[in-house]
């Protein structure tokens, strides 16, 4: 098939670089694994044929992360909420309301975080060759070390523009000049040296085992069992931890979905995609609720008097409703002096909170607030459940001016420029098991 135009979607301010083809029932979204260029693709031919056969049974909708291909570049080191904003901001550009998510290696953690956020619109999650965390740690024995991946960092940008990295992950193509020239010429042109590495550097970070238990989407989970970058049992603990997730292993050991025998996915692909059960409604979403709270409203309120503490409170909640509607957040209710809110994005719903103490310091009105991300029901379309409960009880632990957050929130800003400064353990009221704590700041 012909290359398909490129054209570029709006993320807040950054140029997403994207590609539409194919007429299918069906619409898959290909968020995509760590430097991809939308044009060049096409000038591999086993990736020319994948994406094709895609097309025969489905409208494709195929991007560039920020800070690679096509898209806008200098956007610093994107987190992976920035990104899982771009496969929103593709949807939107192309009028797509549902949608697959086909997310490869670390477009896996992007689109299983946008499928746990926006359950309403994603109809079916294939994840393949994907990671949860990319460190090593007790509880997660297959990712490589710190050691191990600085080796690899180091190694990356001494010989980035060979193609020795693609080619490594392609072990089928091993020989093949014309696929290490292409491949050198990909990493050329989808990033810097400086950039390839910043992006290794931040999908070291990832960590999204708290939110696959929260994924709700059908789910298929695919990997080859001969895969170097992705162990089978790593696999196989993702498949687990997502409720209701079927498991796929395939043959081959390429890490790259369009090389080796790519006929066995593309079959498993449409088969989920095209011949899933009926749709069941959406009754939970992964959200991050941010609860604000004025210290010493009694005090104040017993100073001012009713009349004059009813005016500050009105201007309270103007200011509130207005960062609410700057940082993407939506009231869930207040809370006498305060507000409850629920965001798609932990680092916003952060900022808000930020934004909120210094827009209200000047009516001296010292605010403490709580962050927190869980999996939260939805009832008549508001948010409700343990995970707002937890969000005020952390909001209760803050100090005038301090924004806390819990760990799940700290995980997933991760790249996002926020400062976390731990702030210890405690226990929240009603809340089983001991809870870390962190105080956010911008950094």
């Amino acid at each position: 098939m012909r290359t398909p135009k490129t054209r570029y979607a709006k993320s807040d301010d950054v140029s997403i670089a994207y590609q539409v083809f194919g007429e299918g029932q069906r619409t898959i979204v290909l968020a995509p694994a760590w430097v991809t260029h939308v044009d060049l693709a096409w000038e591999e031919p086993a990736q020319a044929r994948f994406l094709d056969h895609l097309s025969r049974f489905a409208r494709v909708i195929l991007f560039d992360k920020r800070g690679t291909g096509a898209s806008d570049r200098h956007v610093g080191t994107p987190c992976l909420e920035n990104r899982m904003d771009d496969i929103r901001a593709v949807m939107d550009a192309t009028q797509t309301e549902r949608a697959a998510l086909l997310g490869c290696c670390d477009g896996g953690a992007m689109a299983s975080l946008f499928a746990a956020a926006h359950p309403e619109r994603v109809t079916h999650l294939i994840l393949f060759n994907t990671f949860a965390k990319r460190l090593r740690s007790p509880d997660y024995p297959w990712a490589p070390t710190m050691e191990e991946r600085e080796f690899y960092f180091r190694r990356l940008e001494a010989h980035w523009g060979e193609g020795l990295d693609f080619c490594a992950m392609a072990p089928s193509r091993a020989g093949d000049a014309a696929f290490r020239e292409w491949s050198g010429r990909l990493e050329r042109v989808a990033a810097s040296p400086g950039a390839a590495v910043a992006l290794a550097r931040l999908n070291t970070q990832v960590d999204i085992r708290d939110v696959l238990p929260t994924i709700r989407t059908p789910t298929l989970v695919l990997a080859r069992r001969g895969d170097r970058e992705v162990h089978a049992d790593e696999t196989a603990y993702i498949a687990r931890t997502i409720p209701n997730a079927q498991l796929a292993l395939l043959d081959g050991s390429d890490h790259l979905f369009w090389t080796g025998e790519p006929d066995d996915l593309l079959a498993a692909v449409q088969e989920f995609v095209t011949g899933a059960p009926a749709e069941q409604p959406v009754d939970s979403a992964l959200l991050t609720i941010l609860c604000t709270d004025i210290v010493g409203s009694t005090e104040r309120a017993a100073e001012l008097g009713d009349r004059r503490w009813r005016a500050l409170l009105e201007r309270h909640d103007d200011i509130v409703a207005s960062e609410l509607r700057r940082f993407m957040g939506r009231k869930i209710n207040t809370t006498g002096d305060g507000v409850l809110a629920a965001f798609d994005s932990p680092a916003r719903s952060i900022r808000a909170g930020l934004a909120i103490q210094q827009a209200l310091a000047p009516l001296d009105l010292p605010v403490r607030a709580g962050v927190h991300t869980g999996e939260c029901e939805i009832r008549g379309g508001v948010p409700s459940g343990i995970a707002v409960h937890i969000g005020a009880r952390v909001a209760s632990l803050a100090q005038g001016g301090e924004v806390l957050a819990s760990r799940t929130v700290r995980d997933l800003a991760v790249g996002s420029g926020l400062a976390f400064y731990d702030r210890g353990e405690h226990q929240l009221k009603g809340v089983p098991g001991e809870w870390r704590l962190y105080a956010a700041a911008e950094g």
